[in-house]
């Protein structure tokens, strides 16, 4: 009996529903069809949306444009969660409009830290090192 591969990432149709969502919320912030004066005055981006494996719970990871006012451009998304869900399951057509979350996007983050890890004078100095080493 064969047995079932053990996947340690998301399932194939959780990254598809995963990015329809995705596709879906950037509509709805960039239409501005959400009734909110901080929505209303902010671009925000939605780089990642992660799916739960029972697709009930999307977790939506977002920053507005400039990284400026990130906790009350959260704290509206949140406040305007339901709405937000209807209009996605307008959008998506799931059997089931999945809970939506807003968390704050890191990636640009931890692209800054290995940014400035990489400008560090020892790390600069060992890859210098190593680029002499392979020229010999």
């Amino acid at each position: 009996m064969a047995q079932k591969p053990t996947s340690t990432g998301p399932s194939q149709r959780q990254q598809r529903v995963a990015e329809l969502i995705r596709h879906a919320l950037a509509e709805v912030l960039q239409r501005g069809d959400i009734q909110d004066p901080v929505l209303g005055s902010h671009v925000v981006t939605v780089p990642e949306v992660r799916m739960s494996p029972d697709l009930k719970l999307a977790t939506a990871y977002v920053m507005p444009l400039g990284g400026q006012d990130e906790a009350p451009v959260i704290a509206a998304l949140e406040r305007n969660r339901k709405v937000l869900r209807q209009e996605v399951a307008r959008r998506v057509n799931l059997k089931y409009a999945p809970e939506l979350r807003f968390r704050r996007d890191e990636t640009f983050d931890e692209a800054a830290r290995i940014d400035r890890l990489l400008r560090d004078e020892r790390v600069r100095r060992d890859l210098d090192e190593t680029d002499h080493d392979t020229d010999h």
